[in-house]
């Protein structure tokens, strides 16, 4: 056999010929695949598709999403949280019932039920840590501690996250609430004055004493709403119970004060009393709120001599301890106020008017602030176990009527 030279083979030995039998099969399977039909695929059925679905259907999270929230267990852990409380009663805590109207998965429950736990014991704290306090000023140290406001920093201090809206596919760990639907404030002890609406219009003057006994725990009236059918009662959110008389001024800030009272009502359901109370000290009661700024006078002068008189003690007498620059544009003068040789207060001015009224308003601030310290019993201790028998706390009588 010969070798035949590449660089003289002509073209025709080096193109490849076309393959009849390949192109005679090509159009075969063509021609297969166009003349036999689709097999239907057989119905798949998806179980974490259909939860998929179905939880975006909800209102709000479902339960069992709480063990797989990252946010969810980071705040539990940041709360120091024991691990009796379960993940799915704080992911509940987070759930406004403006955005899910259901009782049994929303936190009105728990928070109307941490709300009279944390308004018992910052009552009773303030009470005998304070006995002399007004009862004006006790209503507002009452807000100062256990308000809105101040719970709703509370809630920002834990470093919680609120939803853009709320729904199924929300990550538990999110607060959810909403403006656009109306929500309700928690219910609170107390009664609904029949004359609130006349109150409310005409400026009625309330006293102290019925504020006392009708209204609630920081002294606002509550409103008498309109009565609610029996098929909506369930419902924390209906267009009937929901009048103006009762909706909520700041919804965000309820929201979050809502979440904080839920919390502590887990804890007090889920850990106990004295869980709830430790709670409460190591997070509300840690905070420092200056009652001193909460005082307004009106004529401290005359209040002061009638405080003397009660306690039997000698009429206050106004002395200069200290001036300078009468004569310049710029005078100083140091007043104190004396009641035989002890001196109740002492304060300063631009004139000797200005320092003996500031003077008395420091005489005031220093009887009714005063407190036996830091460590003081309280009540809610003789709940231990092996306590000891609880010894009456010192409380004033109240305070002067000018």
């Amino acid at each position: 056999m010969k070798r035949i030279r590449t660089t003289r083979a002509p073209c025709s030995l080096l193109r490849a010929r076309a393959s009849q039998a390949a192109s005679r099969t090509f159009l075969q399977t063509q021609a297969r695949c166009q003349s036999t039909e689709a097999v239907q695929p057989e119905p798949t059925h998806d179980l974490h598709a259909v939860t998929a679905v179905l939880s975006q259907s909800l209102p709000s999270p479902h339960p069992d999403r709480a063990l797989r929230s990252a946010k969810l267990a980071a705040l539990h852990a940041r709360l120091y949280l024991s691990s009796k409380v379960p993940h799915q009663t704080l992911a509940r805590c987070l759930v406004d019932p403006s955005a899910d109207a259901h009782p049994n998965f929303n936190n009105a429950n728990l928070a109307y039920l941490g709300g009279t736990v944390l308004q018992y014991h910052t009552s009773e704290w303030l009470i005998s840590h304070y006995p002399r306090l007004p009862m004006t000023i006790l209503f507002s140290a009452m807000k100062g501690y256990a308000g809105v406001p101040a719970l709703y920093q509370v809630a920002r201090a834990w470093g919680v996250e609120q939803a853009y809206a709320p729904g199924g596919e929300v990550d538990p760990g999110l607060l959810q609430f909403t403006d656009k639907k109306p929500t309700v404030q928690v219910n609170k002890w107390g009664y609904a004055r029949g004359e609130s609406k006349e109150l409310l219009k005409y400026k009625w003057r309330r006293g102290m004493s019925s504020r006392v006994l009708y209204d609630d725990a920081f002294g606002d009236m509550l409103s008498e709403g309109e009565p609610v059918a029996a098929e909506q009662q369930g419902l924390e959110v209906s267009g009937a119970k929901n009048t103006k008389d009762i909706l909520v001024q700041d919804p965000k800030k309820n929201a979050h004060a809502n979440m904080v009272r839920a919390v502590i009502g887990a804890i007090y359901l889920h850990h106990g009393r004295d869980a709830a109370h430790d709670f409460v000290k190591a997070h509300v009661l840690s905070r420092k709120l200056d009652l001193s700024n909460l005082f307004e006078f009106k004529l401290p002068t005359r209040e002061l001599a009638r405080l003397c008189a009660r306690e039997d003690f000698e009429a206050p007498v106004a002395r200069m301890l200290n001036e300078t620059g009468r004569l310049s544009r710029t005078p100083v003068f140091v007043v104190g106020i004396f009641s035989g040789r002890d001196k109740l207060g002492e304060g300063s001015g631009p004139s000797l008017d200005s320092a003996r009224v500031a003077a008395a308003i420091n005489a005031l601030k220093s009887w009714y602030l005063y407190s036996p310290g830091d460590r003081v019993p309280v009540p809610s201790d003789t709940f231990l176990e092996d306590a000891p028998a609880w010894k009456p706390a010192y409380v004033d009588i109240g305070e002067i009527i000018s």
